[in-house]
């Protein structure tokens, strides 16, 4: 970083800093394109094999049948991802909304649901059924069961505690990105020590792995390790900035198809469906994915080496593999919190002069402050950072469509704590 050009009136103090923090992640930098060309040349591999051309990027309208753009998506992405099948659709509005599809469209009454990673994210609860008034129409109320087995104190999977858990288990689920929590995410190795733990003595279970957040930022993905199915959002990684919407679910057809029912209809599944004009954004997105979760990563690693030399604590550390592309920064204070989050806002490209507030979100337990100057609402692909205002206050920073607008970004949430007091050099 040339100190010397420096348009945002970082303080120089700060910009040494940072130039420092930058040469210290250089050799991780170096590993995460390395990962980014590997799974590139994959994705193209995909559209080739695929015979992916401009007559798949038109929209259907209407119900959508022999929709050949939408079809061959499916193909290319079960390519991609090591799956039989995948049903990637704009229809879906969330990764919630996907991994619920897939809950749903996958357990029945009488069945069980046990969770090997802990607690499940905030916006699951109630879908599980497991928070919310009764009669809701969750899981719980179709008679579904929920176990859980708890991480160890390390926040680290309980490998052998599992194989008891799971016993007469439907579906074994696991969620892949640390949630609002200070675990380490899962790298693909974990999730395969979980599988072969989980199949000891359950070798009939659907393994499930919400996948948000950790597309791309390996080799492999789960579904190459033993997952049944995996579940993620469009406007998270595999979505590469492109996509406005929608979410997938790959794995096992038979599985696949089962979700498909739930999304659609029975009977119909994925056979229905129309794209619009959305098409070209999700192939496009897939496309540049690699390269966008590289940038994401990389501003990161950044991040963490800078706050790491300003005395607060970070995950993951330098010594850890990375699972997602989240970074956690201890911040102390729900002040230091907020100003975090005010100059990440602030230097994001879209509405960079407005200041965000924690408010009562729907499906949280408690206010969350969420920053994202993002070209996509709620896109956190995009740089963003967001957090529950409570105990220890750590602010999970996603995204950065490029390096460098992500790297100037997080100077600027740290010029912010220092204009407010909140930081010292």
């Amino acid at each position: 970083m040339n100190t010397q050009q420096n348009p945002f009136e970082i303080d120089p103090r700060l910009m040494a800093a940072a130039e420092t923090a930058q040469t210290a992640a250089k050799p991780r930098f170096g590993i995460i394109e390395e990962i980014a060309e590997f799974n590139g040349i994959k994705v193209l591999k995909a559209f080739r094999d695929h015979h992916v051309s401009a007559a798949c990027f038109n929209g259907s309208s209407g119900y959508g049948y022999d929709d050949m753009g939408r079809d061959r998506l499916d193909a290319v992405w079960a390519q991609v991802f090591g799956a039989e099948d995948a049903l990637v659709r704009h229809h879906f509005v969330s990764g919630t909304h996907a991994l619920s599809t897939a809950l749903f469209g996958v357990l029945r009454t009488g069945d069980r649901i046990v969770s090997v990673t802990g607690a499940p994210y905030d916006t699951l609860e109630e879908v599980i059924g497991i928070r919310g008034e009764k009669g809701n129409g969750s899981l719980k109320d179709y008679g579904v069961t929920y176990g859980q087995c708890d991480l160890t104190e390390e926040g680290r999977p309980d490998y052998a505690a599992i194989p008891e858990a799971v016993k007469g288990a439907k579906v074994v689920y696991i969620q892949r990105s640390r949630g609002y929590s200070l675990r380490p995410a899962l790298t693909v190795a974990d999730i395969a020590d979980i599988v072969k733990a989980a199949r000891s003595t359950n070798p009939e279970a659907v393994i499930m792995v919400d996948n948000c957040y950790g597309e791309f930022v390996e080799k492999q993905e789960p579904t190459e390790v033993g997952a049944d199915l995996i579940i993620g959002s469009l406007i998270k990684n595999a979505g590469g900035g492109i996509a406005r919407t929608g979410g997938y679910i790959a794995g096992k057809k038979h599985l696949v198809e089962l979700c498909a029912y739930r999304l659609t209809c029975v009977g119909m599944g994925k056979e229905v469906g129309c794209s619009l004009e959305q098409n070209r954004e999700m192939y496009l997105g897939l496309f540049m994915a690699p390269e966008v979760v590289a940038a994401a990563r990389k501003t990161g690693v950044f991040a963490a080496e800078l706050f790491t030399s300003l005395g607060y604590a970070c995950l993951p550390t330098a010594e850890m593999p990375a699972g997602d592309i989240i970074t956690v920064l201890q911040l102390g204070s729900a002040e230091a919190l907020t100003a975090f989050c005010c100059g990440i806002q602030a230097g994001s490209p879209v509405d960079s002069y407005v200041a965000p507030e924690a408010w009562d979100m729907p499906g949280y337990d408690s206010q969350v402050i969420m920053a994202a100057g993002t070209f996509t609402g709620g896109a956190s692909i995009e740089l963003s950072a967001d957090a529950p205002i409570r105990a220890p206050f750590a602010a999970y920073l996603q995204g950065g469509l490029t390096y460098p607008t992500g790297k100037y970004g997080v100077l600027t949430a740290a010029q912010k704590m220092l204009e407010a007091g909140l930081l010292s050099l």
